[in-house]
């Protein structure tokens, strides 16, 4: 079982880890179309037990991938969630098997708008097949069948990623122990819809979008670099952009922006655009605008199939997926009578909390994988 390589980092790394690939004969989609062959990118840290009962399944946000900790060759940083993934830590690789993998309609490896197209030799780019959090999630339950896993322990995600998990638990309610659902939502708002849609528009109004048949050489960039200025803006609150900036003006060249913020976004544009494809972004963010679980009786409608422990975390700072969204969650369990832990941090970072280093969300994560509840839903 393919496990990350120790070495001589520090002492809670993971060490050097690599992305790999593996090929499934098919993907049939929920609207109907069918993927042929199947390719999920992953990474998996520690080591699979000789029951198949320690794996947790890590599933990333909008603009993740399979890297979710340790370091590639040369990196000079970590994964995505390298502060909660390894020796000691919340996700404990001395006794779980943690599996992060690219999301089917990503850009990291695992099949979307990149993939070659067998019939033309191409990349599908935007004919490739709408994808919804469902397919992605029946994709992971491929790679986690190919393990031999009968039951993960824990799935957990934030943002989208609280979707994949929320999903899990109603799509494969035997399949998994616990459920961990971070800064997401049941289904996604009208100004949660309206942001995506504006960094939608951004890329369709590149003159270099070419009704998504672009070449590398030619891509929408600035409309992507857009895209990801107005995401960005979404993921931070009010209070840390006016710690972190306040009205300062920018370092340098002052051409383009008259204050630190935009030239902050300016960067955080650019560079997302070497690392992340514009078709990739409009599917990925459609299939978070199409989720839907419902709200109210028929939330708690959907989640009565659900039979796995839950823990709930919001931050009040984000007013992206705001509190409110993820107490609907917790309230429609709590009517189901299912296990479920609520918490809301008071981290000031806003949307992107889930994401950084906290001592205290680390604790947080680490209580709930450690307890145990055996005569629960077992």
């Amino acid at each position: 079982m393919p496990t990350s390589e120790k070495n001589e980092f520090s002492h809670g790394s993971v060490g050097v880890v690599y992305t790999q690939s593996i090929q499934f004969d098919s993907l049939t989609l929920e609207g109907g179309e069918t993927i042929t062959p199947l390719e999920i990118a992953y990474e998996t840290y520690g080591t699979l037990n000789e029951k198949k009962d320690n794996a947790i399944l890590v599933c990333h946000a909008l603009s993740g991938d399979a890297h979710a900790a340790g370091f590639h060759e040369g990196d000079k940083r970590p994964g995505w969630w390298d502060f909660y993934i390894g020796p000691g830590k919340a996700f404990d690789t001395n006794r779980y098997f943690i599996i992060s993998s690219n999301v089917v309609g990503g850009c990291k490896g695992s099949s979307g708008p990149l993939t070659t197209n067998s019939k033309t030799g191409k990349p599908f780019q935007s004919t490739f097949p709408f994808v919804s959090i469902g397919d992605m999630v029946n994709a992971q339950e491929k790679l986690i069948s190919y393990f031999g896993i009968h039951k993960l322990f824990a799935v957990a995600g934030g943002s989208m990623g609280g979707m994949q998990a929320l999903q899990w638990s109603v799509a494969y309610p035997d399949r998994l122990k616990n459920c961990i659902v971070m800064a997401s939502s049941s289904e996604h708002s009208a100004q949660q819809i309206a942001f995506n849609e504006v960094g939608r528009q951004a890329i369709l109004s590149d003159p270099n979008w070419n009704q998504g048949l672009y070449t590398q050489e030619n891509r929408p960039s600035k409309g992507l670099a857009l895209a990801r200025m107005m995401g960005h803006i979404t993921y931070l609150s009010d209070e840390m952009m006016r710690e972190k900036f306040g009205r300062k003006p920018p370092k340098g060249n002052i051409q383009s922006t008259d204050f630190a913020v935009g030239s902050y976004l300016i960067y955080q544009g650019e560079s997302f655009v070497d690392r992340f494809d514009a078709n990739s972004y409009i599917y990925v963010t459609k299939a978070l605008d199409h989720f839907s679980l419902g709200t109210g009786k028929e939330l708690t409608k959907v989640l009565a199939k659900v039979r796995c422990r839950f823990l709930v975390v919001a931050y009040t700072s984000d007013w992206l997926y705001p509190p409110y969204q993820s107490e609907e969650i917790v309230k429609s369990l709590e009517v189901n009578a299912v296990p479920v832990s609520f918490v809301e941090l008071n981290n000031p970072a806003g949307h992107d909390s889930f994401l950084l280093p906290s001592e205290q969300q680390d604790s947080i994560l680490r209580d709930f994988l450690s307890s145990t509840d055996e005569g629960v839903f077992l």
